[in-house]
């Protein structure tokens, strides 16, 4: 604890993006112990005075898992919303149940991408983000798919992060997925080195990899992520991409360890 409150003693509020593949196996079921740990991290910051709101992805996935191979015979985004409506109330009895183990309450916070425009809108997530936050209760957020317009579509769960963590003021935002972080070449290549330190300005897409993905897989990849921390760490919000599936990822990254790919203003 001490070690939190000596390194992190400045750090009030985090923002924690998790991925799907940062939750999900190889067969694309989601993994308990995955969660299990999340939540212990929270928890932990917690006790030892960093609030946090967790980002997570892995509704469609719930769904489609419950669901099997049927609604064959709907288009690609009404089976989306169907499976995210699905498996929506699955990932928040998981993560009811794991926040109770520690005393703690949770709530669920849908949106969709006006609702960050300036207006009665964001005021209201700003209410609604504060009145949680001051009562002790630990928001997770993710995109409202089952009734989203694509008009008001966010690129993925990374864009979510940033827009809430601006909404908040947060002191980090933390996007985990399933690789170390940004590398100068594909990172499962010998001579491909983890770049730790990036800058807001600095030129490094060209070293993003593309990946093909499946329906129920996020949306999101490593360019995502580069952009939506590049402009979160312009707004003077240190941004890290790191492993997920690594132990203590989240508090490690807390307390001031070199962890993953830092990207500052």
């Amino acid at each position: 604890m001490s070690e939190i409150r000596s390194s992190g003693g400045g750090i009030k509020r985090v923002v924690i993006k998790v991925g799907t593949r940062v939750i999900t196996n190889q067969d694309n079921r989601i993994v308990g112990k995955v969660l299990t740990k999340l939540v212990d991290q929270i928890a932990y910051l917690y006790e030892n005075g960093v609030a946090s709101v967790l980002v997570s992805s892995g509704s469609v996935i719930a769904g489609k898992e419950m669901m099997g191979n049927g609604l064959k015979t709907m288009d690609k985004i009404t089976r989306r919303q169907v499976f995210s409506a699905i498996g929506q109330p699955r990932m928040m009895r998981h993560y009811y149940n794991l926040f109770q183990d520690h005393g703690m309450r949770c709530a669920q916070v849908l949106a969709t991408k006006r609702d960050f425009d300036p207006g009665k809108h964001r005021d209201n997530m700003v209410n609604c983000y504060e009145g949680l936050l001051a009562e002790g209760v630990i928001p997770i957020a993710n995109e409202d798919d089952a009734v989203s317009l694509s008009m008001s579509t966010f690129t993925d769960n990374d864009e979510l992060a940033g827009l809430v963590a601006e909404l908040i003021h947060a002191d980090m935002l933390i996007l985990l997925t399933d690789i170390d972080g940004l590398y100068n070449g594909h990172p499962g290549k010998l001579d491909s080195k983890l770049i730790t330190h990036v800058h807001a300005d600095e030129p490094v897409e060209q070293y993003v990899q593309q990946s093909e993905k499946g329906e129920a897989e996020g949306r999101g990849g490593m360019a995502s992520k580069l952009r939506v921390a590049k402009k979160t760490a312009s707004l003077q919000i240190p941004t890290y991409i790191a492993n997920g599936k690594q132990d203590r990822v989240i508090l490690d990254i807390v307390c001031g360890k070199q962890v993953g790919t830092k990207i500052s203003a």
